[in-house]
């Protein structure tokens, strides 16, 4: 659903005029709504078995937190880029900057602090490996701005990396060893997610490469096959993990191969939510569909119990 008309304050209010801007409006600009993204910093311990161990929770909490202010800080100088063409968004005009109601200067100047924030807090850590996976998201962040977003599949692949960096920033930053089936679920269930969110964009129609250059490319067809295989690649990863982790741990029941039915469901789920939903994000659909909530909720206690509850040793990632 296209939101409501709000009114455009570049001409009528003198704060933003002299730089300012609401508190309701930076908070918007943050976009916390996505902040559930970083949640994969947690996976890896979780699933490693650390995570209510006092030392790796906090660490991955910390790690958590250096990812908000850092992804806050790119989400900033990326609507100072995008802002003319978000204005052509029926969406994305409703952010704070395209609808002037935070002015250009104040966001950049927010951005870089909040990145530099990021990396600081990532660094309270103790270890520069959680820093070094910080900063490779940070120089992502202008490149694929002013660039990589304009160039077809490569756009898919850096967007993925995104998610990939947080999964991967939980493993380095709380000294989980990784696995490859690990590593693989996260790459191409990333991937997955992308896909779906250019498909939703294709809709937009004619007008849609005027946000994205890229989608003059894409066609409907050819994303529909990326997620086909990015799913397939996904599904395939974990029933291997899955059956790994029940040969290491030995608990008796099958907990960890049982979670492959919830988790199928939730793959199959969200391609079903997404198809339904109107220029919907990956946030959204998770945030807003009930029956995905529940799935994950089933899924997430087939692993907890497997790995906390049922006596299983600490695992990889």
């Amino acid at each position: 659903m296209v939101a409501p008309e709000r009114p455009d304050s570049r001409d009528g209010n003198p704060d933003v005029a002299r730089g300012g801007a609401r508190l309701t409006d930076v908070i918007q600009l943050l976009r916390p709504r996505q902040w559930i993204k970083n949640l994969l910093v947690f996976a890896s311990p979780a699933a490693a078995g650390v995570l209510d161990e006092q030392d790796h929770g906090l660490r991955a909490a910390v790690l958590m937190v250096a990812f908000c202010l850092a992804a806050s800080g790119a989400y900033c100088l990326n609507d100072v880029a995008d802002a003319d063409a978000d204005r052509r968004h029926p969406i994305k005009r409703h952010r704070p900057v395209a609808a002037g109601l935070v002015s250009p200067a104040v966001a950049a100047r927010l951005g870089a602090a909040l990145l530099a924030a990021g990396l600081v807090t990532a660094g309270l850590t103790g270890s520069w490996a959680p820093v070094g996976v910080l900063a490779i998201y940070v120089v992502l962040q202008p490149a694929y701005t002013y660039w990589l977003k304009h160039v077809a599949v490569v756009d898919l692949v850096i967007v993925a990396a995104g998610f990939v960096l947080r999964a991967v920033m939980g493993v380095v930053g709380t000294d989980v060893p990784i696995s490859d089936w690990y590593l693989i679920v996260a790459s191409f269930g990333s991937l997955f997610l992308v896909a779906g969110k250019r498909s939703t964009e294709l809709r937009l129609g004619d007008g849609a490469a005027d946000h994205r250059r890229s989608l003059h490319v894409y066609t409907a067809p050819f994303l529909l096959l990326v997620r086909a295989a990015a799913v397939s690649i996904t599904l395939m990863a974990y029933c291997l993990w899955a059956f790994e982790k029940a040969a290491v741990a030995d608990i008796g029941f099958p907990w960890f191969e049982l979670s492959i039915v919830p988790f199928s469901a939730l793959l199959l789920r969200y391609a079903l939510a997404h198809e339904a939903s109107e220029l919907a994000g990956p946030e959204d659909i998770v945030l807003g569909d009930r029956q995905l909530q529940v799935i994950g909720i089933v899924w997430g206690a087939c692993l907890a119990i497997g790995v906390y509850v049922a006596g299983a040793p600490p695992l990889s990632g």
